[in-house]
C-alpha cells in the first residue's frame, strides 16, 4: 500500500513540473469537482475557502445561490423550534398536577397510600432474606416486643427530609457551588419548580420555594433566562436552535448578619502621613449557592463586547440552569436516591469516548495527496 502511494505521489510530481502553475489549479480543481470524498476532507481540515477561490466564476454564482437556500431552510428550522416550544408549553401545565403531589410527599403534607406506593425496589430481596430474621427476633423479645429498627420506623417522621439538599449534593455541578454554611439554609428548600415562558420573551423561570427561615424573609427566589429563537444576523449559518443570551436573578432580603453571599474581612492600613496603623473591616465577596441569584449583567445591547471572565460565568450559568430545568426537576427523586447520576457518568462517558474517536480518526486515502499539495489549495 505505501509503495502504491509513493508511485501515485511521484506521478503527480512528473504531471506537475510539466505543467504552469494556472493549468495545475485549474486540473486539481476539475480533479476535486469530481471527487467527493476529497471535498469532504478539504472542509475537515478548514481547507475550503482556498478551494472556493479556485472555483470558476459560474460555479461560485452557483454556491451563492445554495447559500441563499440554506439561508430559507434555517428560517424554517427557526419556525419549527418555535412551535416545539409552543407545543412544550402546552404540555408543561400537564406536569403540575405530578409536581404539586411531589411537594406535598416531600414535605409531609400528604401521605402516599400503600397502592401508591408500589413500586419495585432493588432492596427487596435484601428485605425479604431479612423478614424471617426479624420475625425470629420478635418472637425473642416477647411476641409483642419491638426492635428499636421498629421503633424507629413507627416515628413520625414528615414528608422526606433533605430532599432537595441530597439532589444538589448528589448533582456535581450543584455540590461544588454549595458551601457548609450554605446547608442549614437549604434543608429550608420546600420544592423546584420551572415556569415556561413561550414568547416576549422566550425563555423560562426557575422557582426556588422556601419555608420561613432566620436566615431571609424571602419564601420564593427566581432565576429566569431568556431565550432567542432567530438566526444571527451576521452569522446565519451558526444557528443551531434555540439558545440562552441573558439571565437576570432577584434580590434576597437577608436578615441582619446572615447574608453568607459576603464576608467581613479585618485588614491593616497605614495612614498616608502618619505612622500609625489601623485595622478596618472591609465586606468582600463570598463563594455561595446563593450567588447564583446575582449573575453577572448582560448589555442589552447584542453586538456589545463582553470580556472573557464575564462571558466564562455566564457560559457556567446558562449551562446550570438548563440542567436544572431540563434535568433535575422532571427527575428530582432519581438524584435524590443516586440512580440519575450512574445515567449521567454513562452519558459523559459516551461523549468522551466519541470525542476520542474524533480525535483519532485518520483523514482518507486521498489526504496525502491534499497534504503533499496544501500550499497549492
Amino acid at each position: 500500500m505505501a509503495d502504491n502511494k509513493e508511485k501515485i505521489v511521484n506521478q503527480v510530481d512528473k504531471d506537475v513540473d510539466d505543467m504552469d502553475d494556472e493549468e495545475v489549479d485549474r486540473n486539481i480543481a476539475q480533479e476535486v469537482l469530481k471527487r467527493p470524498d476529497i471535498l469532504a476532507y478539504l472542509q475537515d481540515q478548514y481547507a475550503a475557502r482556498d478551494y472556493i477561490r479556485s472555483l470558476p466564476a459560474p460555479v461560485k454564482k452557483r454556491v451563492k445561490a445554495l447559500k441563499k437556500l440554506q439561508s430559507e431552510s434555517i428560517k424554517i428550522e427557526a419556525k419549527f423550534y418555535e412551535d416545539v416550544h409552543k407545543l412544550e408549553c402546552q404540555y408543561h401545565s400537564k406536569y403540575f398536577p405530578l409536581y404539586d403531589k411531589r411537594d406535598a410527599i416531600v414535605n409531609g403534607t400528604y401521605e402516599p397510600a400503600d397502592d401508591e406506593c408500589d413500586w419495585p425496589s432493588d432492596e427487596e430481596e435484601d428485605y425479604e432474606l431479612s423478614k424471617e430474621l426479624k420475625e425470629k427476633v420478635k418472637l425473642e423479645a416477647g411476641g409483642n416486643g419491638k426492635t428499636k429498627e421498629q421503633k424507629l420506623e413507627d416515628e413520625k417522621v414528615a414528608g422526606i427530609p433533605g430532599f432537595w439538599l441530597t439532589v444538589f449534593h448528589n448533582v456535581s455541578m450543584l455540590s461544588e457551588m454549595v458551601q457548609v454554611y450554605d446547608e442549614p439554609i437549604l434543608k429550608h428548600l420546600l420544592d423546584v419548580r420551572v415556569i415556561i415562558l413561550e414568547k416576549d420573551p422566550m425563555g423560562f423561570v426557575l422557582e426556588f420555594h422556601f419555608s420561613k427561615n432566620p436566615y431571609f424573609t424571602n419564601t420564593l427566589l427566581t432565576k429566569e433566562y431568556v431565550m432567542k429563537c432567530e438566526p444571527d444576523e451576521n452569522e446565519p449559518f451558526s444557528f443551531e436552535g434555540p439558545e440562552i443570551y441573558k439571565c437576570v436573578g432577584c434580590k434576597i432580603d437577608w436578615n441582619k448578619d446572615q447574608n453568607v453571599t459576603v464576608k467581613t474581612v479585618k485588614k491593616r492600613q497605614k495612614h498616608k502621613s502618619k505612622a500609625q496603623i489601623r485595622v478596618v473591616n472591609k465586606i468582600e465577596p463570598n463563594d455561595s449557592f446563593f450567588n447564583f441569584f446575582n449573575p453577572p449583567a448582560v448589555p442589552e445591547d447584542p453586538n456589545a463586547e463582553i470580556d472573557e471572565e464575564t462571558q466564562a460565568l455566564l457560559s457556567s450559568d446558562f449551562e446550570i440552569g438548563h440542567y436544572i430545568r431540563e434535568r433535575i426537576i422532571p427527575r428530582a427523586v432519581l438524584y435524590f436516591t443516586g440512580e440519575a447520576m450512574d445515567d449521567d457518568d454513562e452519558l459523559e462517558e459516551e461523549m468522551e469516548e466519541e470525542e476520542d474517536d474524533d480525535d483519532d480518526d485518520e483523514c482518507d486515502s486521498f489526504s496525502f495527496f491534499l497534504k503533499h499539495y496544501h500550499t497549492t489549495f
